[in-house]
């Protein structure tokens, strides 16, 4: 599948993004794991949370779905029975991360396979860890990538544990571990990382403290608790927002509003770097649904300039950074990001991916061992000339190509956005609507 680009210059409307694909994932998982019906509103349609369901359902768990309303009747925290095969977790790395914490505490085998670019994907960071607290798992893929074989019937018992390296990924599966674990799980993260789980747990009835250290946090929580049902509206995802943000910031008439977006804290680096880059970015009607702060974002086209990313910002905005480079190549001078080595373990190494993608569309950058510089081209009319993008199957490298359309100078190609339903079923006709001029080509 392909993305055919047709330059526009206009982006405008009121647009309700994707719902927040973080929350859809665990909304699923504390849903089962808990005692009672949990009931969720606006989850996420896309393929990525929808793995998540089909694996909770393929161990026992009754799932009701009705568009974007799901019913899970959970069977409490001792409840899960084995799948008669492999569970699926298709192009998900939040899936199969988070799921090896729960899966290790279990008492059946359980073996995770994913798609093509999953199982190129690394879960020492997850399976190492886990071993520490008793777990018996093998990344039986090279080297250390998927399948994920887990043995039951292990007791597990608590550690506490120092991420070399802040991932919000890392950290909740060994808070779900810790679950079942004998005694007080302890994770330091270097940098605050999104903390959905942690409000999660919160929200389900389970005690969980943190604790602001000067460089990060300090996340406990007692094993052998029990999780009680609550009902649950998943917010619009501020990464889904991030990429209809930029278009209206670099768009010639650009006005955009997105209702009911996740602003949580640990989430809004993408707008505190927008901002930095002299954004006109506003948030109406803020309130908290569900315990996560949500809010109206306003977007006007503004004059960007280049600036060197703060380090603090770097995990608050792992996954817009795609989209923050199309903005950086729009602004004016140089805009520089170190500390990012996350970026290069994604669904594809999206340093290298967007790099080779900006020079392919005329742009000056140079990539580093933890990040990238870009020369931004913001005095120039038209950015980006015109070519063909190759998105590694990447959806987020995809849409961030796309949102480029709007200062190119000429027709832009993006090949493999197929993977743009994982996370973001209807982006081509939300973009459409909103002014840019994208074909979707399906070729045989």
């Amino acid at each position: 599948m392909k993305y055919h680009i047709t330059p526009s210059t206009t982006f405008t409307g009121t647009h309700k993004v994707a719902p927040d694909k973080s929350i859809s994932h665990r909304t699923i998982m504390f849903g089962s794991l808990a005692n009672g019906v949990t009931k969720v509103s606006n989850f996420l349609q896309g393929e990525d949370a929808l793995s998540t369901l089909q694996a909770f359902a393929d161990m026992g768990v009754k799932i009701e779905r009705d568009g974007d309303k799901v019913t899970i009747y959970g069977v409490g925290i001792n409840g899960l029975t084995a799948p008669k095969k492999p569970l699926d977790m298709g192009n998900s790395g939040t899936s199969m991360r988070l799921l090896a914490g729960i899966l290790s505490a279990q008492n059946f085998d359980s073996t995770m396979i994913g798609d093509e670019s999953l199982s190129k994907r690394p879960m020492e960071r997850v399976a190492k860890p886990l071993r520490q607290m008793g777990a018996v798992i093998a990344t039986t893929g090279e080297p250390g990538t998927p399948p994920i074989h887990i043995t039951g019937g292990q007791n597990l018992h608590a550690i506490c544990y120092e991420m070399p390296m802040a991932s919000a990924q890392v950290k909740s599966c060994l808070l779900l571990a810790g679950l079942w674990a004998k005694g007080e799980t302890v994770v330091f993260e270097p940098e605050t990382t999104r903390d959905h789980t942690e409000r999660m747990l919160t929200a389900f009835g389970y005690d969980v403290k943190v604790t602001k250290l000067e460089r990060g946090n300090q996340i406990r929580l007692t094993g052998g608790g029990q999780l009680t049902a609550c009902d649950i509206e998943v917010p619009a995802d501020i990464s889904a927002a991030a990429f209809f943000m930029v278009a209206g910031l670099i768009a010639s008439r650009g006005d955009v509003v997105l209702p009911k977006v996740g602003i949580n804290p640990t989430r809004t680096g993408v707008i505190d770097i927008l901002r930095l880059m002299g954004a006109d970015i506003s948030l109406q009607n803020q309130t908290l649904v569900g315990g996560e702060p949500v809010a109206d974002i306003c977007v006007k086209s503004s004059k960007l300039h280049g600036i060197d990313i703060p380090l603090h910002l770097v995990p608050l905005a792992i996954d817009e950074f795609p989209v923050i480079f199309v903005a950086a190549a729009c602004a004016t001078g140089k805009t520089i990001l170190r500390g990012a080595e996350e970026l290069r373990v994604k669904e594809s190494d999206r340093i290298q991916v967007m790099a080779d993608g900006l020079k392919t569309l005329g742009i000056d950058c140079t990539v580093l061992d933890d990040g990238i510089e870009i020369v931004g081209r913001g005095d120039d009319e038209f950015v980006f000339g015109g070519g063909e993008i190759l998105s590694h199957h990447d959806h987020r490298i995809a849409m961030s190509f796309a949102v480029a359309s709007l200062r190119a100078s000429d027709k832009i190609v993006i090949n493999g956005v197929e993977t743009v339903a994982t996370s973001f079923p209807n982006f081509a006709e939300l973009v459409q609507k909103a002014g840019l001029g994208l074909e979707v080509v399906n070729e045989v």
